[in-house]
């Protein structure tokens, strides 16, 4: 790369990275990605990508930006974007949920109480909705196309610091996931650590999200082909290595959830590692400018991802004058 060719160079290429980059192309600026991962290598191509903000936080920021993603999403589908639909969600609850609609309730537009027969005799309260969905292995080409098609380049090169990626352009962004822990020395940083079960699809139309369930985190995700089952949320555990037992437990609490996927036919089981940050995302500029940071969205870089894209691409603009 020679040097003054981009305006901006953006450091991570999962889903942060490249809707930023293309919020900023959509800006005027001349971007360049640089990722030492594979496009399909990513923590976010693991990623069961269905819209909800889980253990973000729930401050009016989150809220915000969580909002502007449903809606991006929700056009994308309506277009016909590779891998993007609209998926019924039912997310039934063990606690009595308070009055009124969650903090997340107002981007949905047809978000409402599960009955008493749709939630079932354990569970006292919960939603349904209608919620994005996208299949990451079609989604982050189809995403990388439209990076590159807008005159984008990446370079594949591993970052000792933040500091080298400006000497190519006068503004960074970092999108650098977990990688932040290292290039930033911010110890908030952590993986939590998420293990996933995938299935034959016998046919399933609508996803079941279950955060209180006893047994454990309990999400049952259908996509075209496949059935995405969870799963675990396991803090500072940086194993990659699929657990059998914790398999099985998965597949057993699923399967007694939605009856349908006991012959289904176990096709693949996955680990990933969730970028969360204590504290929340960090979304904000040095204070001269040269560095926006856009990281530690957790579980919900899908969710937040068009959303933070918005914010990191205004800071670059203001930053530059």
């Amino acid at each position: 790369m020679v040097d003054g060719v981009a305006d901006v160079v953006v450091v991570g290429g999962g889903i942060i990275g490249l809707t930023t980059a293309i919020r900023l192309q959509e800006r005027g600026r001349r971007v360049v990605v640089v990722t030492a991962d594979g496009l399909l290598s990513t923590t976010s191509a693991t990623a069961a990508a269905v819209w909800f903000p889980v253990a973000t936080g729930t401050d009016s920021r989150v809220a915000d930006w969580s909002a502007t993603a449903f809606a991006e999403f929700a056009r994308q589908a309506r277009d016909g974007v590779p891998g993007v639909s609209m998926r019924s969600t039912r997310m039934p609850a063990h606690e009595r949920q308070s009055e009124g609609l969650p903090w997340w309730g107002a981007a949905v537009p047809d978000l409402r109480p599960l009955t008493a027969a749709e939630r079932g005799p354990d569970c006292a309260g919960g939603w349904s909705f209608t919620a994005p969905a996208v299949e990451m292995p079609l989604y982050l080409p189809w995403l990388l196309g439209r990076f590159t098609d807008n005159g984008g380049e990446i370079v594949h090169r591993r970052l000792d610091t933040l500091g080298r990626a400006g000497d190519w352009a006068p503004v960074v962004v970092n999108a650098t996931g977990l990688g932040a822990r290292r290039l930033c020395d911010d110890q908030a940083v952590h993986p939590v650590r998420g293990q996933l079960v995938l299935v034959r699809n016998p046919g399933l139309p609508s996803s079941t999200r279950i955060q209180d369930d006893p047994a454990g985190y309990t999400y049952i995700h259908p996509r075209s082909t496949d059935v995405v089952l969870g799963g675990t949320f396991e803090e500072d555990d940086w194993n990659t290595t699929p657990d059998p037992a914790t398999a099985e437990a998965i597949l057993a609490r699923c399967t007694a959830h939605v009856p349908a996927l006991r012959e289904a036919r176990v096709l693949r089981h996955a680990v990933g590692l969730r970028p969360a940050r204590h504290g929340g995302p960090r979304l904000e500029a040095d204070p001269d400018g040269r560095i926006v940071h856009n990281y530690g969205h957790g579980g919900a870089g899908v969710t937040l991802s068009w959303g933070c894209a918005d914010t990191a691409a205004e800071l670059v603009v203001t930053a530059a004058g």
